[in-house]
């Protein structure tokens, strides 16, 4: 794993010298000369809000135009007197290519003969006082590097997808009744050489074999949307249709989605239509004045990440938002967008004091647009895309979050469970001595568990800004913590819903995440890493091959407690269930074994151990015995027989009926 620095040449489009020499007579054609590239129809949907390919006529774009090769430019400035374009097509000039305003719409327009694929390029927004803004295009399909962040003009794509039968199985997969193990990645973190971080193209090559070998049924990607400080690891997005370049191309991306299609792994993207920066050279005053966020501070302002907020009642900036994630669903085969921070749009008073926000019109703290925002989200991508996934990142107990919006709910598919997730990380992370006083976080959340589709994360917010790797939240010596993570694991996998770690998980790393760093893959060769790189492919082996672990997730009836009040031993055990089938799950969570512990369970036959955390392959002991267990003993946990079995220490154990 030691990959080049830089991308193959033709991943990168050009940008050099012969890209900055003006075009000549062409720059000079009047705007006038070729009709407009948008039409009637065209504004009319847009000031609709309802244009759903108008990413495809704003922006920049290559065309022939009466048989001239060119580009088209066009770009929404409602407040703007006048529009320039200027570029390496022009010399930088910033005055002499024009753009004209189409009808009252605040659209500004011109297509440029000789302007080509690779130039760069930015708008000069004329203000209402007479400034000059020099802007990067908001729908802008690439960007340079940064610290630079003038738009580059996309030739048409190159890259011939080869996921022709995977798109087909998709449309026939019901999520919520189907595995769904994710594998979260920060990509310019995954892997680092001398140079920098891995491309797309290098990451296809590297990336994509390792989490297939571990049997991840999913990946998701931190934002790969370009945003200009690396610090904010894609949160803070300024081309919200444009993928990053630290990392490659637009077809370099395509390459790598293509290639965990071909592994068999869906792909999800974090996308952010919650807030932007306020960086000069992108959304924020876009033409002088707030073109796409709230001016008024208690609406448009995030105190938490000082960003500017999405103005979700202006039409046009709800176009924006919607163009944005079909753009990702349509020009890169996604299968899956993750909203973020969902509950800082559903809630005006969301981070702020008493006289910070204002009520909405019923005098409620609820945002009325942005709901309305996520309902016409949901709703528009189930229509065009119905085989995609929505995620929402929803922090509080909105009802209704994966509910239909006919229905009355916002219309996602899963909800990440950041309840469970606080109460599991409580649990775990105190002493086992002191387990029996918090029992309860370990048992609450099934009391909730099938009021919406959920997803159990452990996710890259947990492992930074001083909370320590996932490891180094565990008590006890080395060997105590690496038995704890992999019972923690195993309870997070075998119970309902579905789940999410972030990568590095899967090596025990002492270190929390660095975004600038990377994962340190010279620990697997250490024994205690290579069992539990071993045990999370068994994990995912295991939970894979059994419908009844993911099968009846939606269904009350396909999870059962068995013992749930063992306080004293910190005991739990519960089963699941689908049709005929079930397992049984049983995690001892002191330091002490437990011999001969006597256990109901459903079937009156012998079980073996599918599972077993403490398997000396993963770095446990094995200690216990490993023979087949014949329940044949009294009635008991509300079943009708019982078996007595060893229970090592810090051990998750499953256990399926023989036959």
């Amino acid at each position: 794993m030691n990959p080049d620095a830089a991308d193959k040449p033709s991943d990168r489009p050009a940008t050099g010298a012969d890209d900055q020499s003006p075009a000549g007579a062409p720059a000079m054609t009047p705007a006038e000369t070729f009709e407009p590239t948008l039409g009637d129809i065209d504004l009319h949907l847009f000031g609709e809000g309802t244009h759903l390919s108008i990413h495809d006529k704003l922006g920049a774009h290559c065309r022939t135009i009466d048989g001239v090769d060119g580009v088209s430019f066009a770009v929404w400035a409602p407040s703007a007197p006048q529009v320039w374009v200027t570029g390496d097509m022009n010399g930088w000039d910033e005055s002499s290519l024009p753009l004209r305003e189409l009808a009252d719409s605040g659209v500004f327009e011109r297509f440029v003969p000789g302007a080509h694929g690779g130039q760069k390029y930015k708008f000069v927004i004329g203000t209402a006082d007479g400034k000059r803004l020099l802007k990067s295009d908001p729908y802008g399909r690439y960007s340079e590097q940064p610290p630079g962040n003038a738009s580059v003009v996309v030739p048409p794509s190159a890259h011939h997808w080869r996921d022709t039968s995977w798109l087909a199985r998709r449309a026939r997969v019901d999520s919520t009744r189907a595995p769904m193990s994710i594998y979260e990645v920060h990509l310019g973190s995954w892997l680092r050489s001398p140079d920098g971080p891995l491309t797309y193209r290098q990451a296809a090559e590297t990336m994509v074999e390792r989490i297939a070998d571990l049997g991840f049924t999913h990946v998701e990607l931190l934002p790969v949307m370009e945003h200009p400080f690396g610090g904010s690891w894609g949160y803070q997005v300024t081309g919200f249709f444009a993928p990053t370049s630290r990392w490659g191309t637009p077809d370099g991306l395509r390459a790598l989605i293509d290639a965990f299609h071909r592994h068999g792994i869906s792909v999800i993207l974090d996308w952010v239509p919650a807030h932007f920066p306020r960086d000069d050279h992108a959304l924020y005053r876009f033409d002088g004045t707030g073109v796409y966020e709230h001016i008024d501070a208690r609406k448009g302002h995030h105190p938490d990440w000082d960003t500017a907020i999405f103005n979700y009642g202006r039409r046009q900036v709800v176009n924006f938002l919607l163009a944005s994630a079909l753009h990702w669903l349509r020009d890169y085969h996604i299968d899956g967008l993750r909203v973020d921070a969902v509950a800082s749009m559903l809630y005006l008073d969301y981070s702020r004091d008493e006289g910070q926000w204002e009520p909405n019109r019923h005098g409620g703290r609820e945002n009325l647009e942005a709901i309305e925002f996520l309902k016409q989200l949901t709703t528009v991508v189930r229509s065009e895309h119905p085989d995609v996934l929505l995620f929402a990142e929803e922090s509080t107990a909105w009802p209704g979050v994966t509910k239909p919006v006919e229905h009355g709910g916002l219309g996602f598919h899963h909800k990440w469970n950041l309840g469970w997730m606080h109460d599991t990380l409580e649990y775990f992370g105190t002493d086992p001595l002191f387990r029996g006083g918090v029992h309860d976080k370990l048992t609450f959340g099934m009391m909730y568990e099938h009021t919406e589709h959920f997803l159990a994360p452990l996710s890259h917010d947990e492992v930074v800004h001083g909370k320590g790797s996932l490891l180094a939240k565990l008590p006890g010596d080395s060997w105590q913590r690496f038995a704890n993570l992999r019972a923690l694991l195993a309870y997070q996998w075998m119970r309902p819903g579905k789940q999410l770690v972030f990568m590095g998980t899967e090596l025990g790393t002492w270190r929390e995440w660095d975004h600038d760093g990377c994962l340190e893959w010279h620990l697997a060769d250490e024994p205690d890493r290579a069992g539990l790189l071993a045990y999370v492919g068994e994990l995912n082996r295991v939970y894979a091959a059994h419908e009844c672990l993911w099968r009846g997730d939606p269904d009350e009836s396909g999870f059962q407690w068995l013992e749930c009040e063992d306080k004293s031993r910190s005991v739990f055990a519960f089963v699941r269930r689908w049709n005929t089938k079930h397992l049984v799950i049983i995690l001892n969570l002191t330091p002490v074994p437990q011999q001969a512990y006597r256990l109901g369970v459903p079937a009156a036959r012998s079980y073996t151990r599918l599972l077993a955390s403490d398997d000396e392959r993963f770095g446990g002991t094995g200690w216990g015995d490993s023979s087949a267990l014949l329940a044949d003993g009294p009635a008991s946990h509300g079943c009708a027989q019982s078996l007595a079995l060893d229970l090592p220490a810090l051990s998750a154990t499953v256990l399926a009926p023989a036959g």
